[in-house]
C-alpha cells in the first residue's frame, strides 16, 4: 500500500469536492431555465486524465456513475486541445437520457492533458415529439436532437455553427443557449480552480492524492462489503408498465457478496420494451453505485475506485442495459428508481435492521409547454415531484421529499407562476399515504396545476399500481394517482400519459408515499412485504 499523510488526503478529498461545489454554484446561478436555477437539476465533477472520477458534489445521484463513461467517450470521439469543450447527450456514448446536455472540458498541464472538468444538466426542451422532451416515445429518434460529442467550444471560442444546429431544434432557444453557456462558465471555474490548486501544490502531488482519494474510497467500500455476510440475495420488483401496453416490466437482482467484493446480476430482468422505459448501462451503474455508497457511514468523495469492488452484470438487450435504438427518456427517471428498490430489497435480507423500506419509487415527471400569447413566446416545462421515504429500522421516513436517484429541489409555486402560463391551486403533503409500521413511511405530496393556455401534458410516473414495499412486516405506501380535472369531471389518468390540455383544466398529482417499517409494537424480524422470488443463502463471515 502506497504510503501518504492522512492529513493531506484529506485536504486534497475537500479541495476536489469544493471545486465541484463550486462549479456547481457558478451553473445553478448563471442559468436561465427553472429546471437548473430552482431544481439544481445538475451534477458537477472533476475526472483523472483517463476519464476516471476523482470527485463529484452532493448532486444527482442518477449521475454519478454516467458522467465517467461520456468523459470517455469525448476522449474516444475527438483530439483535446487547450481551451476546448465537448458537448454530448447520447444515452449510447455515455448520457442517461436525451434532456442531460454534458460538457466535458480538459485541463492541460505544461502542454499534456492532466485532468477533465464536466457537468451535466438537464434541459427542459431538447426537441422531440412534445415539449419538455419525456414523450412516450418507441425509439430514440423521437425523443429529442442526439449530440454525438462534437466540440462546443474550440480553443477558446465558441463553435457559433454547432450552437446554431443545437438551438434550431428546440423549443425554447432563448433558455437553452443560456443553460449551455451556463455549463461552459462551471467548467471554466473549475479549470481554474484546478490550475491554481497545481500551481500551489504541484501537479504531481494533486495527481497522486487524486490516486489516493480513489484509493481511499474503494477501501472504505471492501471494508463495508466485508461487513455484509457471504451470501447470495435475490430480489425482484416490477415497473407498472412501459407506457405503450398494460404489462408489468420486471427488474430482478442477485447480489453475490464474497469476502470484501459483490457481483451485482440482472440477468433475471424483462427485455428491453418498446416503451420510454429502457435504461442504458450507464443509468443501472449509476444505482448499483448509489445504493452501495449508501451503506458506507464515512463520509466519502463519490469517485471511480467505487466500482472496483463490485462487478455488474447486465446483458445487452434486458430493460437495464437496452440497445438502440431504444427509447431511454423514462429509463434514467423511473427504472432507475426501481433497480434502487430491487437492490435495497436483496441487501435488506443480508443486513436486517439497516436497510430501510421503499421510499415512493418514482419521479413522478410532468412536461409541458406551448405558447404563452402574453408573453409571445413558446414555453417548455420539466419538473419532478417527490414522494414519502421509507421508514427505516430507527425512525419514521421523511415527507414529501425527492429520494434516492433523484437529488434535487423543488420549483417554487412563485417562481413557477412568474415563469410560466400555469397556477398552482394546490401544493402539500397528501395526508394517511405513508405505510403503517413499527416506523411509518413518509407522506406523499399533492399537487394541481391549472392551465392558463392549451397545452401538451406528459406524465411519466410509476408506482400508480404497484405500491412501494414495506419491510419487517411494515404496510405497503399508498400508490399514487394522476387525475385530469375538466369542468367539474374528474378523469383518472395512467401512470404515464401525453394528452392536450385546455384553458381551465386542473392535473392533480398524488405521489405515493414511502413503505413503513415492522409490526406496530412489535420488535422487527426480516420480512419484506411484497412477493420476491429466489432462495437467500447466508453464510457466517469468518474475521
Amino acid at each position: 500500500m502506497e504510503r501518504y499523510d492522512p492529513i493531506e488526503l484529506e485536504l486534497f478529498k475537500n479541495i476536489f469536492i469544493s471545486i465541484s461545489e463550486e462549479m456547481a454554484a457558478v451553473l445553478g446561478r448563471t442559468a436561465l431555465s427553472p429546471n437548473i436555477k430552482e431544481r439544481k437539476d445538475f451534477s458537477c465533477a472533476l475526472f483523472n486524465d483517463r476519464g476516471e472520477t476523482l470527485a463529484q458534489g452532493s448532486h444527482i445521484p442518477v449521475h454519478l456513475g454516467a458522467m465517467p463513461l461520456s468523459v470517455r467517450a469525448a476522449m474516444e470521439s475527438v483530439r483535446f486541445e487547450e481551451g476546448d469543450l465537448v458537448i454530448l447527450n447520447d444515452p449510447y456514448r455515455g448520457g442517461t437520457h436525451l434532456p442531460d446536455i454534458t460538457c466535458v472540458s480538459p485541463v492541460f498541464v505544461r502542454g499534456k492533458l492532466g485532468f477533465f472538468a464536466a457537468n451535466r444538466a438537464h434541459h427542459s426542451d431538447v426537441g422531440g415529439m412534445t415539449p419538455g422532451s419525456m414523450p412516450l416515445a418507441q425509439e430514440i429518434f423521437q425523443e429529442g436532437l442526439i449530440i454525438p460529442p462534437l466540440k462546443l467550444v474550440r480553443k477558446g471560442k465558441i463553435d457559433n455553427d454547432i450552437l446554431a444546429l443545437i438551438l434550431s431544434n428546440v423549443r425554447t432557444p432563448d433558455e437553452r443557449r443560456g443553460d449551455i453557456l451556463a455549463q461552459v462558465a462551471a467548467n471554466g471555474i473549475g479549470r481554474r480552480r484546478l490550475l491554481e490548486t497545481i500551481e500551489r501544490y504541484g501537479s504531481a502531488k494533486v495527481a497522486r492524492y487524486g490516486r489516493l482519494v480513489q484509493d481511499y474510497a474503494e477501501r472504505v467500500l471492501r471494508e463495508t462489503i466485508r461487513s455484509i455476510p457471504d451470501g447470495t440475495y435475490v430480489f425482484s420488483d416490477v415497473l407498472d408498465d412501459d407506457g405503450i401496453s398494460d404489462r408489468p416490466v420486471r427488474i430482478g437482482v442477485e447480489i453475490e457478496v464474497r469476502g470484501d467484493s459483490a457481483v451485482v446480476d440482472f440477468s433475471s430482468s424483462a427485455p428491453q420494451v418498446s416503451g420510454s422505459v429502457n435504461a442504458n448501462f450507464a443509468v443501472t451503474c449509476s444505482a448499483v453505485l448509489y445504493v452501495f455508497r449508501s451503506l458506507v457511514s464515512e463520509d466519502i468523495p463519490f469517485n471511480t475506485g467505487l466500482l472496483r469492488p463490485l462487478k455488474i452484470v447486465a446483458p445487452k438487450g434486458l430493460i437495464v442495459n437496452a440497445e438502440f435504438p431504444a427509447a431511454t427518456v423514462g429509463g434514467n427517471v423511473e427504472t432507475s428508481q426501481r433497480i434502487v428498490d430491487v437492490l435495497l430489497g436483496a441487501l435488506a435480507k443480508a443486513l436486517p435492521g439497516r436497510v430501510p423500506a421503499a421510499s415512493s419509487g418514482t419521479m413522478n415527471n410532468v412536461a409541458f409547454g406551448g405558447r404563452d400569447p402574453v408573453r409571445e413566446r413558446s414555453f417548455a416545462y420539466y419538473e419532478t415531484i417527490g414522494g414519502g421515504m421509507g421508514a427505516s429500522p430507527a425512525r419514521d421516513g421523511l415527507s414529501g421529499v425527492h429520494t434516492h436517484m433523484t437529488n434535487s429541489l423543488n420549483t417554487p409555486v412563485e417562481a413557477l407562476e412568474n415563469y410560466l402560463p400555469v397556477r398552482i391551486r394546490r401544493y402539500g403533503l397528501r395526508p394517511d399515504s405513508g405505510g403503517r409500521g413499527r416506523f411509518k413511511g413518509g407522506e406523499g405530496i399533492v399537487r394541481e396545476y391549472e392551465f392558463l393556455v392549451a397545452s401538451q401534458l406528459t406524465i411519466i410516473s410509476e408506482r400508480r399500481k404497484f405500491p412501494p414495499y414495506g419491510l419487517e412486516g411494515g404496510r405497503a405506501g399508498a400508490v399514487g394517482k394522476n387525475t385530469l380535472i375538466r369542468k367539474g369531471r374528474e378523469m383518472v389518468l395512467g401512470s404515464k400519459i401525453n394528452l392536450r390540455v385546455e384553458p381551465g383544466d386542473v392535473l392533480r398529482v398524488e405521489t405515493p408515499g414511502g413503505g413503513g417499517y415492522g409490526r406496530a409494537g412489535s420488535r422487527a424480524s426480516l420480512r419484506v412485504g411484497i412477493k420476491d422470488e429466489g432462495r437467500t443463502e447466508k453464510k457466517r463471515v469468518t474475521k
